[in-house]
C-alpha cells in the first residue's frame, strides 16, 4: 500500500489505522486504535497540541510532522490532515502521507516530457529569454505547421508573418522584461490552419531557483467557439437596439440586412409574400406548394463583385417551387440549413439557370432560409448565403442558424408592427382626404390657398383640418382645427367636428356662439368615448387622462378633445370677427406691412365644458392676408411656441407674392423633413366690396312704403344693368319687407348686393324668425315665403344683436 492512512477524533484518539501507516511507524493497528494521536509524537505533547497542529485550517492542512518509530527513533514525515473523514463525522481529521515518493525519481522527468507534449487542447511554445524559439509540444506544432528543427533558435516574426505578429512579440517581452504573466486574446489564422481562430494567449515567464528570467512560456487556448458564441451575443445585441428604429417595412428590412452582413452571411434577402398586399391574413394553404414572394430589401457584403446583378431587383416577385429552401421553410414554419451539394439545393439550380450562375459568381455553397413569423402569422422569408472566408467558419451551422432565427423573429415582429401601422395609416390618410375639402369655389370675399402635411411615421395620421364656408351677405368663414390624438379615430373625429362646424355655420351664428355649441358637442362626443371604454375594459378603464397633450385638455377623464379657430369675413365692412378654442392666434399681414399676431382672446380646448369664448372684431385693409394654422406647424420638439410664430410672421413679412407661394414659402422654411405633428394651414387674401355694388335704404314701418320700396329696388337694378332680375327681385322684396312690417319691429332696413349673386336683406329688430307653412285654399296669406323660396336660388334667416336679418340670393344669369 502507497499511502499510510489514520482517523483522529475530536478528542484527539486514534480512530482508524491502515496497514501503510504501521509500515510507516511499525504499529500494529491493535496498538495504536483507541490512543491519543499525541502518543505518536517524537516530542511529548498533549492531545490538545496535536489537534493544535493539524487544527489551524477549517478544511485541509499540510506540513511536516515530527513522529517516534515504533524502535524509538523519530520519523520526519509530510502529511496532509482532511478535516472531516468520510463515514467519522465532521469533526474528524483524515490524516495521509506518502510511502515513498516523496523524492524525484528518473521516470519523471519522462512524464513531465509526456504531459508537455500530450496536453489536449493547450498549445505551449518555449522562448529562451533571447525571445527566441527553443521548442513547442505536438499541438502546437500543428498550429505553427513548421518542425521544431526548422524554426529553433528563430524570433517569433522570424517563424509567422500574420498582422498580430508583432502583439505577441510584445507579450513575450513584457513577459521576460516584467517577469510576470500577461495575457493577449487574438483572432488571426496560422500557419498550420486555413481558417482563421480565436486565440487566448498566456505569457509565463520561466524563472530559475534564483529568480531569474530564464525563458518564457507562450500558451495558446483555442477559444474559437466562445469567440463566434461572443460574437452572436453582440449580433442580438445589437439587433434589439438597431432593428425596428422606424414603422416602415423597407426600413426594417433593410435593418435587419445591416446586422447580419457581412458579420453572419455574405448576402441576405427579405421577400414578404405577395398575398399579404391584399391587406388580408394568409391562410396556412398559401404556404404549401409553389409560393409568390415580393423582394423588399437584399444586402451584399464587401467585396462583392462591382458588377454584381441579383437575381431580384427590389419590388419584384418571384415564384418558388416547394422542394426550395425558402418553400420549404414557409411550409414548416422553421428555419432551413441547406448546402450546394444537398439534393434539394442541386434540384433547386438545376430549374433555376440564372439563380445557379449568380450563386457560381459569388462562390456561395452555404445558405438559411427563415420563415418571418409574427403573432402566429407568416409575413415572408429572409435568406442568408455564405461563402468562403478565411476570417470566419466555412458554412452554417446549427448555432447560426438558432441566431438567424431569433434575428429573424426580431425583424417579423417589427416589420408586422410596420405593415400594420402602413395599413392603418393609410386608412386613416384616405379618411382624412375624404373628409378635407379638395378644393374651393371661388369667392368674391377671400382668395384662398392652403397645405396639409400629415404627420411622419411615428406619431401616425392626426386630426387636423382647414374649412373655408360661404355664408349670407357675401360673407366667408374661415375655419383651422386640431383633433387631439393620431390615428383613424382622430381622422374619425374631425370628420364629426368639420361636419358639425358646417352645419352650425349654415344657422348663421356668431363665432363665440359656434363654438359654445361644437364645445357642447365634443363634451358628449367624450362622454360617449369614455362610456364606450368603460364597457369594453371594465370598470376601472375609464381613467385616460387628460389626452390632449399638445393642443389644451380634453373633457376630464375622456379620450375626445380639440382646438378650433374660427373666423368670419364680411367684404362689405371689412371686419372679420374671430374666436378661438385653444387654438394658436392668427396671423394678419397688412398690405405691404409687417406680419404680425393678432391680439384675441384664446379660449379654453374644446371639450373642457361650461367656459365662454369671447370673439374679436377686427376691421382688415383690402389685400391683407389671414394666416390660420395648427400648432404642427410652429411647435416641435426643438422649438417651441413663441419662437415658432415669430418664423412664420417673418416669413410672412416678405414681399407680396401669390399665395401659393406664400404658402410653401412657409412650409420650406418651418418644416425639415417629415412633420412631427399634421400641418394644416390656411392663408386667404381679403378683398372689399365695392360701395357701388351696395344700395340699402330705411323702410318705414307701414304697408304704404312697400311700393315706394319695389321703385327703389326697380331703380337700383337698372343702374346695375339687371332689368331682367326686376320682376322677381321687387316680388321677393315686397314679400320681405311686408313680412317684416307685419310681423318685425322697427327700425326695418333692406340692402341689396351685387356679388356673384344678386343678394336681398330685410332686417328688423325682432328676434321672431319667420318659417314656410302650407296655405289652405281659402288662406287670404301665407303663400309670401313660399313664394320667395321658388324665385330665390337660397334663402334664410340669421340673427343679429339687435335683431334678424333675413336674405334671398339670386343667380344673376335667370336660369329656365
Amino acid at each position: 500500500m502507497a499511502t499510510a492512512e489514520c482517523v483522529v477524533d475530536v478528542q484527539g484518539r486514534v480512530t482508524r489505522w491502515n496497514q501503510g501507516a504501521q509500515s510507516l511507524l511499525g504499529y500494529p493497528a491493535a496498538e495504536i486504535v483507541g490512543h491519543p494521536a499525541a502518543e505518536l509524537m517524537a516530542e511529548p505533547a498533549s492531545e490538545a497540541d496535536f489537534l493544535h497542529a493539524v487544527g489551524t485550517a477549517p478544511e485541509r492542512w499540510s506540513g511536516e510532522l515530527a513522529l517516534r518509530h515504533r524502535d524509538g527513533r523519530r520519523v520526519d514525515v509530510l502529511v496532509v490532515a482532511h478535516h472531516g473523514a468520510p463515514g467519522c463525522g465532521p469533526d474528524t481529521w483524515r490524516v495521509v502521507s506518502p510511502l515513498d515518493g516523496t523524492q524525484p525519481r528518473p521516470e519523471d522527468d519522462d512524464l513531465a516530457h509526456w504531459v508537455f507534449d500530450q496536453l489536449p487542447r493547450c498549445s505551449v511554445s518555449l522562448y529562451d529569454a533571447d525571445l527566441r524559439y527553443r521548442r513547442s509540444n505536438q499541438s502546437m506544432e500543428t498550429v505553427v505547421g513548421l518542425p521544431d528543427a526548422a524554426i529553433r533558435g528563430l524570433h517569433i516574426h522570424d517563424i509567422t508573418m500574420q498582422p498580430q505578429t508583432s502583439a505577441l512579440a510584445d507579450g513575450l517581452r513584457r513577459a521576460v522584461d516584467s517577469g510576470e504573466p500577461c495575457r493577449l486574446e487574438s483572432f488571426q489564422r496560422t500557419g498550420g490552419q486555413r481558417r482563421s481562430h480565436a486565440w487566448s494567449v498566456d505569457f509565463a515567464p520561466l524563472k530559475d531557483p534564483g529568480g531569474e528570467v530564464r525563458g518564457v512560456a507562450l500558451v495558446a487556448h483555442d477559444i474559437t467557439e466562445q469567440y463566434w458564441a461572443r460574437k452572436r451575443l453582440v449580433l442580438l445585441n445589437e439587433a434589439a437596439s438597431r432593428i425596428g428604429s422606424t414603422l416602415d417595412v423597407a426600413q426594417t428590412a433593410r435593418e435587419l440586412m445591416e446586422v447580419t452582413v457581412p458579420e453572419l452571411a455574405d448576402f441576405a434577402s427579405v421577400d414578404l409574400l405577395t398575398a399579404l398586399e391584399s391587406d388580408a391574413e394568409v391562410g396556412e394553404e398559401a404556404l404549401h406548394g409553389t409560393v409568390t414572394l415580393r423582394r423588399v430589401a437584399h444586402r451584399f457584403a464587401p467585396g462583392s463583385s462591382p458588377a454584381l446583378k441579383t437575381v431580384l431587383d427590389i419590388g419584384v416577385a418571384d415564384s418558388y417551387p416547394e422542394f426550395t429552401p425558402p418553400a420549404r421553410a414557409l411550409a414548416g414554419g422553421a428555419g432551413v440549413l441547406s448546402n450546394a451539394e444537398d439534393a434539394e439545393f442541386m434540384e433547386w439550380m438545376r430549374t433555376d439557370s440564372v439563380r445557379a450562375a449568380r450563386i457560381r459568381e459569388q462562390g456561395y455553397h452555404s445558405m438559411l432560409a427563415v420563415p418571418l413569423r409574427a403573432r402566429g402569422a407568416t409575413l415572408g422569408v429572409a435568406v442568408f448565403y455564405r461563402r468562403s472566408r478565411q476570417d470566419r467558419m466555412e458554412r452554417f451551422d446549427h448555432d447560426d442558424l438558432l441566431l438567424a432565427e431569433e434575428l429573424s423573429a426580431r425583424a417579423a415582429v417589427a416589420i408586422d408592427n410596420a405593415r400594420r401601422y402602413t395599413r392603418e395609416r393609410e386608412t386613416a390618410l384616405s379618411l382624412q382626404r375624404s373628409l378635407l375639402p379638395r378644393r374651393f369655389p371661388e369667392h368674391s370675399a377671400v382668395e384662398v390657398a392652403t397645405r396639409y402635411l400629415p404627420a411622419g411615421a411615428q406619431p401616425g395620421i392626426g386630426g387636423d383640418w382647414f374649412d373655408v364656408i360661404p355664408l349670407s351677405g357675401a360673407r366667408v368663414a374661415l375655419v383651422v382645427g386640431d383633433v387631439v390624438g393620431h390615428g383613424i379615430q382622430a381622422s374619425a373625429t374631425m370628420g364629426r367636428l368639420r361636419t358639425a362646424v358646417r352645419t352650425l355655420a349654415d344657422v348663421d351664428l356668431p363665432p363665440d356662439e359656434l363654438l359654445t355649441h361644437l364645445d357642447d358637442l365634443v363634451v358628449r362626443l367624450s362622454d360617449e368615448a369614455e362610456a364606450g371604454a368603460g364597457a369594453g375594459a371594465g370598470a376601472g378603464a375609464g381613467a385616460a387622462g387628460s389626452g390632449a397633450a399638445g393642443n389644451g385638455a380634453a373633457h376630464a377623464g375622456s379620450e375626445v378633445g380639440a382646438t378650433c379657430c374660427y373666423a368670419v369675413y364680411d367684404p362689405v365692412s371689412r371686419t372679420c370677427t374671430l374666436a378661438s378654442a385653444g387654438h394658436p392666434p392668427p396671423v394678419i399681414v397688412p398690405p405691404g406691412g409687417t406680419a404680425t399676431v393678432l391680439p384675441i382672446s384664446v379660449g379654453p380646448p374644446l371639450g373642457i365644458g361650461g367656459l365662454p369664448f369671447e370673439a374679436t372684431v377686427v376691421e382688415l385693409a383690402e389685400h391683407s392676408v389671414l394666416a390660420l394654422y395648427s400648432d404642427g406647424l410652429i411647435e416641435t420638439r426643438e422649438r417651441d411656441l413663441d419662437e415658432g410664430m415669430a418664423k412664420l410672421c417673418d416669413v410672412l413679412s416678405a414681399a407680396d407674392r401669390p399665395l401659393d407661394e406664400s404658402c410653401d414659402a412657409v412650409l420650406s422654411t418651418l418644416i425639415t423633413g417629415r412633420p412631427q405633428d399634421d400641418v394644416a394651414l390656411l392663408l386667404t387674401r381679403t378683398r372689399a366690396l365695392d360701395a357701388g355694388r351696395v344700395a340699402a335704404w330705411d323702410v318705414v314701418s307701414d304697408p304704404v312704403a312697400v311700393s315706394q320700396t319695389r321703385k327703389d329696388v326697380s331703380g337700383r337694378l337698372s343702374a346695375w344693368g339687371l332689368e331682367d332680375l326686376s320682376f322677381a327681385t321687387e316680388l321677393i322684396v315686397s314679400e320681405l319687407v311686408t313680412n317684416a312690417i307685419r310681423y318685425g319691429a322697427p327700425p326695418i332696413t333692406l340692402r341689396l348686393i351685387q356679388d356673384n349673386t344678386l343678394i336681398c336683406e330685410v332686417s328688423d329688430c325682432s328676434s321672431t324668425a319667420p318659417h314656410l307653412r302650407r296655405a289652405r285654399v281659402f288662406d287670404e296669406g301665407g303663400r309670401g315665403l313660399m313664394l320667395v323660396a321658388q324665385f330665390a336660388r337660397s334663402w334664410g334667416t340669421r340673427h343679429t344683436p339687435t335683431g334678424k336679418t333675413i336674405w334671398a340670393e339670386q343667380n344673376l344669369m335667370p336660369t329656365e
